[in-house]
């Protein structure tokens, strides 16, 4: 493709440009010599290009993404302020693993979990009157959060059964059928039997229901979920120990709680406060948490909290030189952002729990419109309705119609620009396809208002339909 045109004398008096003529810099970004030339796709280019060409490749090529705010299938924030947004742009260079150098970041990481002890109501140390005697750590994300916290329980429980004189080859970790992959994934990592105790639709989470055919001395712990990612309903935490408080009493297993608070643990403590399913509970070990979900954050940030130091055996804790300094870390991953971290930091002191309070409220309050006004069409059943976490989930009413489902529904809305994922349940009650809407920050009542009018065209719209749609090509849109 030939370079663009030389600028004429005339032109560039007639409108102020000064400096000679043909110069790059006057030619619009699209129209740069080598502008029209293909980037290779999976190979270093040979030559280098402007950074302003670099920078508008990249961002056009984003934009394929579509608009985040109108993606509700994720659980993960979209959304931050100005003022956060500079501060991540400030901070973006720290390294959170290196704590010589960045000291402050690292003490701003301790005040974070700390905070976030007390807000779960971890028990202060006896040897440290007004301190807690919780330790924590953030995290990349709670799946990282939930890997540490399942490799505590395990090696908590190998130091007692090796210590007994009896066998580590066979632990086994209790856990509802529709527990987040994460939790898949560090059964199978760390070798250790995952016993799923499957949802029905009398028991649509785990309860505690027959949990004692499922516990034995090789289990680890039991892990319950502050808002289950297919639905977004909790688990009742205060249950399932009493569930196990009963199994301890017949037969002297003692058997901890990881709570997965992913989405949960920062809802529950402003929305429904007196909900026991927290360190109030003794049974309750340790607490993980997304950051960058109801915590507000960008991706991705996550904390997780164990009730006293005994909790987090010692041996699982390094003593690291790095840098020129000492350090401990209990993490997966070792160099990381430390701007979220600061972020959090910045979120707790902007909004305070006043703050917190009035923004999870504003999700839920519109999670509660959505599913009034979806449960109210003829078309769908709600099976819950985002009064616990904000986010819930319906199925197509039964009989309604045979000539379409809840994937062309899920078509028919992504023509809008919505994303809202239609999927089988887990197993023992795959043959039930639901949809599910996930309320964040930013999802206001106006943009709720027209997903309802968008939903309402498009099930009149299918149900006008003379002959079923086609089932070739669809494909699950789940997002964990």
């Amino acid at each position: 493709m030939p370079s663009t045109p030389a600028t004429t004398p005339d032109f560039e008096a007639r409108h102020g440009f000064t400096g000679g003529s043909g110069q790059n810099q006057l030619n619009p970004i699209f129209a740069r010599e080598g502008e029209a030339t293909d980037f290779p796709l999976d190979e270093i280019p040979r030559g280098e290009s402007l950074p302003g060409t670099a920078y508008q490749v990249v961002h056009d090529e984003a934009m394929l993404d579509g608009n985040a705010r109108l993606n509700l299938a994720t659980f993960v924030g979209t959304w931050m302020d100005p003022f956060a947004q500079k501060l991540y742009a400030d901070t973006a260079d720290k390294n959170m693993v290196d704590k010589d150098e960045y000291p402050q970041t690292a003490a701003i990481e301790t005040r974070c979990w700390k905070m976030l002890a007390k807000l779960w109501n971890a028990p202060d140390a006896p040897d440290a009157p007004g301190t807690t005697g919780a330790i924590g750590t953030s995290t990349i994300g709670s799946s990282e959060a939930c890997m540490l916290g399942g490799l505590a329980l395990k090696r908590r429980w190998q130091h007692a059964r090796r210590a007994a004189g009896l066998s580590t080859e066979k632990p086994n970790l209790v856990l509802s059928s529709a527990v987040q992959v994460c939790w898949e994934k560090f059964c199978n990592y760390w070798d250790v039997e995952p016993r799923y105790v499957p949802i029905t639709d009398e028991h649509r989470v785990l309860d505690g229901h027959d949990l004692d055919k499922y516990v034995d001395e090789n289990t680890i712990g039991v892990v319950a979920i502050m808002g289950v990612t297919y639905t977004g309903m909790y688990e009742p935490v205060a249950e399932i120990a009493a569930a196990l408080d009963r199994i301890q009493t017949q037969t002297g297993l003692d058997v901890p709680i990881h709570v997965d608070g992913a989405s949960g643990a920062m809802i529950a403590p402003f929305l429904q406060p007196d909900l026991v399913w927290d360190f109030r509970l003794e049974r309750v070990a340790s607490i993980s948490t997304s950051a960058h979900k109801y915590g507000l954050v960008y991706p991705g940030l996550g904390w997780v909290i164990w009730r006293t130091v005994d909790d987090l055996p010692s041996d699982l804790v390094f003593d690291v030189t790095y840098l020129g300094g000492h350090m401990p870390s209990f993490a997966l991953n070792f160099s990381r952002p430390g701007a979220q971290v600061l972020l959090q930091y910045y979120l707790f002191l902007r909004l305070g729990w006043e703050g917190y309070y009035k923004v999870q409220k504003a999700s839920q309050d519109v999670a509660v419109y959505l599913s009034q006004a979806i449960g109210a069409m003829p078309a769908f059943d709600l099976w819950n309705d985002g009064t616990d976490i904000p986010v819930f989930a319906w199925q197509l009413a039964k009989g309604h119609t045979d000539k379409w489902n809840l994937s062309h529904l899920s078509e028919r809305l992504r023509l809008k620009g919505w994303l809202v994922p239609a999927y089988p349940m887990p197993d023992d009650l795959s043959d039930l396809v639901v949809q599910r809407i996930v309320v964040r920050n930013g999802l206001s009542r106006n943009l709720a208002e027209s997903l309802v009018q968008d939903i309402t065209d498009a099930v009149a719209h299918l149900d006008a339909l003379e002959s079923p749609m086609p089932l070739d090509g669809q494909v699950t849109a789940f997002t964990h």
